[in-house]
């Protein structure tokens, strides 16, 4: 029996108002807030219809100025759904409230700052702290005092969604007790710009289902929701399920036949354990754009034999991106407490192909059940489920072994990896000779076995995103030559994104004076474009989640994977990051500026995983994952590997280990070290120890290299004496019964562990 999942608070702020209340009054209107652009100047032309939200000095404009609007937004929400959680999920203090885990979706980071600093040609690294993605959740750890897990996702305008679907899984394994999740983003040039370039953009406004609709209208807000496993006495809703599913189909538009949409929702209906006439009311995606209208039409049509009640809201609010999918289970927990029933706000005359009947009118009825909708670039597909607090679905038949699983360890069955030196062989080759594989990899390294049509028009990231993919598939190839499985889900890490796509971008909208963005480049500067690319080259129609966590990257889609993979199907995990002469030493703190790009490295690791213990190479679990703010983290961290050794009964504790292969971030060196040395003191380590970022070079995803090479000691069963400490021609390290694991830690601002260990097969 999984733990059933509160919406215990919730906080809102978008261009329908700057908290519930407001939001509820304009709804109930059923007018529109869609805008012409005064967030900032233009160069060129008459501003555009956009949804800007109400930000204030009352509701955060003023509070934190060095902060970009972003996190602003996200901090004004936040604060909303804590001070609105009952009292009794605190104690006598409710600002008490320490969420266990904070999951945000996101997909502009601070990148309206960026693009001023840019602009004013500033070339200051502080003034650039907050541009990465996953500064805004660091923001709202720091604010909210969680040391727990903190967890960026990016997954274009399913973001949002995406993000309360693994905070549901993490509570309902019991990992969490309360989460704060949600999505934000706030209006920006890269995308005001870039879907205009893409002519998505309706100039008279939004009319979502109209048979004249044009396009959507750019937005920004945030939506936060505190949930929790712990039922308070005044509840408002539950949330009861969710699906996820990847179309495979195209970098930014929908699969024509909706099949993709289609899955989704009938996942979160199963996975809530309700049928289709359980669902009094829908709450679409609905962005006014032809292809995704007509979409999703089909996909509803063929779900509901009968079709309930259904709207879009994005007519009134314009489209707010990551943040909508959160905004929109903000909404839809007041159409389950209040009974209201947005409408289709634009809408004059509905387009005949879509054969749907949309709300033209606010509706207030009781509503028991509901499904919300947010589907995004990259064939993202998410579908939530939110109910009355008492509704119970039927319990899945395989939910007992989903919550063992979210808990439980991933097989490897293939790895690859990209250094300065190359692949994965060429990597250890040159480590075992004692060499650096610092740099980046070669242009025809990063292209090799990869289709010439599918890669002529693709930049640096998503290369080396497809050529990591489709070297550990090959890697997993039977002894007699039979193809590996292709996966059927892909989660990728990556701290910085697709630099190349987002500076070419940038870079031309600003020499063009505004007048010649390139789409291209704005579907590809994307952040999950990358494994959207790995995801329709295999066919994988699976979860498809981007995590984007700095230095932590990997380690947060090896989480998310942990949580979302079910059953044997195989996934992809992995991460990757490009060297950027310009941005990156202006971006990572641990680059120097002034570092040429001579002087950068990149690249990453994958590995193809399932829950099938047969014939994999070893078994691969992320055992630790906190703040280093928090209580001795050091010891916590002991603890939990010393659990894991009398789980396993083996004797040798910590000392099992034949390598820990430990990443300390350059700008986080003093304190790595300091905790690095606090381990090995309290642990009694005997156990040989290697700095792998010193011997790779430094770029965000470095842990996912360093996965790739613990996983290739472990298929050898030895790990080359060079790489143990000792000098060059040394024997081997074996791996043995009192030897039998491998260590991957990860210290600084996070304290992580990756375990890898011989297989073992799951008792039935």
């Amino acid at each position: 029996m999984s733990l059933p999942v509160y919406i215990c608070g919730t906080g809102i702020i978008s261009a329908l108002g700057a908290d519930c209340a407001a939001t509820e009054t304009r709804l109930r209107k059923g007018d529109s807030a869609i805008r012409p652009l005064e967030l900032f100047p233009l160069m060129q032309g008459n501003p555009l219809p956009v949804g800007q939200a109400p930000l204030t000095e009352e509701n955060g404009e003023g509070s934190a100025d060095s902060l970009p609007r972003s996190h602003r937004l996200a901090l004004a929400a936040a604060e909303q759904a804590l001070r609105d959680a009952p009292s009794e999920l605190a104690g006598e203090i409710r600002s008490d409230i320490r969420p266990d885990a904070i999951i945000l979706g996101t997909t502009t980071g601070g990148i309206l700052t960026t693009e001023e600093l840019l602009q004013e040609q500033v070339r200051e690294k502080a003034r650039f702290q907050h541009h990465g993605l996953h500064s805004i959740a660091s923001c709202l750890a720091e604010a909210y005092q969680c040391t727990g897990p903190v967890l960026t996702v990016s997954t274009a305008c399913a973001s949002g969604a995406v993000a309360l679907t693994l905070a549901l899984r993490m509570l309902r394994s019991g990992q969490a007790e309360t989460v704060l999740a949600g999505g934000v983003d706030s209006l920006c040039r890269l995308t005001y710009f870039g879907f205009h370039s893409l002519q998505l953009v309706d100039r008279k406004g939004c009319k979502p289902l109209d048979q004249n609709r044009q396009g959507m209208a750019v937005a920004e807000g945030a939506g936060m929701l505190l949930l929790s496993t712990r039922k308070p006495q005044h509840c408002r809703a539950r949330l009861l399920g969710a699906g996820l599913s990847c179309d495979a189909y195209h970098p930014a538009a929908p699969q024509p036949d909706g099949k993709g949409a289609f899955a989704a929702m009938e996942a979160a209906l199963a996975d809530a354990g309700l049928r289709p006439d359980d669902i009094d009311y829908i709450n679409l995606h609905g962005t006014g754009t032809l292809d995704n209208d007509l979409a999703e039409s089909k996909a509803v049509r063929r779900l509901f034999s009968s079709v309930p009640p259904l709207s879009s809201i994005k007519g009134a609010s314009g489209h707010s991106l990551a943040a909508a999918g959160a905004i929109e289970a903000v909404v839809s927990t007041l159409s389950i407490s209040q009974g209201l029933r947005p409408a289709n706000t634009g809408l004059q005359q509905v387009d005949p192909a879509l054969e749907l009947s949309p709300l033209t009118e606010p509706l207030v009825e009781p509503t028991k059940a509901m499904l919300s909708n947010s589907f995004g670039f990259g064939g993202n597909n998410a579908s939530l489920v939110i109910s009355t607090p008492d509704l119970a679905g039927k319990e899945p038949e395989q939910e007992g072994d989903k919550q063992e699983q979210a808990v439980g360890g991933l097989a490897v069955h293939g790895s690859s990896c990209l250094t300065g030196a190359g692949d994965l062989a060429a990597t250890l080759a040159c480590l075992q000779k004692g060499e650096s594989a610092t740099g980046c990899a070669a242009e025809d390294i990063i292209s090799r076995n990869l289709p010439p049509r599918l890669i002529r028009r693709l930049k640096r990231l998503p290369r080396m995103t497809l050529s990591l993919s489709q070297e550990a598939l090959l890697s997993a190839q039977s002894k007699d030559g039979e193809d590996a499985e292709k996966p059927a889900a892909v989660f990728m890490g990556t701290g910085w994104g697709a630099l190349s796509d987002t500076y070419d971008f940038l870079a031309r909208l600003q020499e063009s004076q505004e007048q010649f963005p390139s789409p291209t480049d704005f579907v590809g500067s994307v952040h999950n474009s990358p494994a959207s690319q790995a995801a329709i080259l295999f066919g994988s129609t699976g979860p498809n989640i981007t995590t984007s966590g700095g230095d932590y990257s990997f380690e947060q889609a090896l989480l998310a994977a942990q949580l979302q993979l079910d059953g044997d199907s195989p996934a992809l995990v992995l991460g990757a990051d490009e060297g950027h002469g310009e941005f990156s030493p202006l971006f990572d703190p641990s680059i120097p500026l002034g570092t040429s790009s001579a002087d950068l490295s990149d690249g990453g690791g994958a590995l193809l995983v399932s829950r099938k213990m047969e014939g994999a190479i070893c078994q691969l679990s992320l055992s630790f994952y906190r703040s280093s703010k928090g209580d001795n983290p050091i010891n916590a961290l002991i603890n939990i590997l010393q659990q894991g050794s009398e789980q396993t009964g083996d004797a040798e504790g910590l000392n099992r280990y034949a390598l820990i292969l430990v990443g300390i971030p350059a700008a986080q060196e003093k304190e790595g070290d300091e905790q690095l040395a606090r381990f090995k003191e309290q642990a009694a380590l005997t156990v040989p120890v290697l700095r792998y970022r010193k011997q790779i070079g430094e770029f965000a995803s470095a842990s996912a290299t360093a996965a790739a090479l613990a996983v290739s000691f472990m298929a050898a069963g030895r790990v080359p004496g060079a790489l143990a400490g000792k000098r060059a021609g040394a024997e081997d390290i074996l791996l043995n019964e009192q030897k039998k694991a491998i260590l991957v830690l990860g210290l600084g601002e996070y304290i992580t562990a990756m375990e890898f260990c011989p297989a073992t097969k799951r008792e039935p």
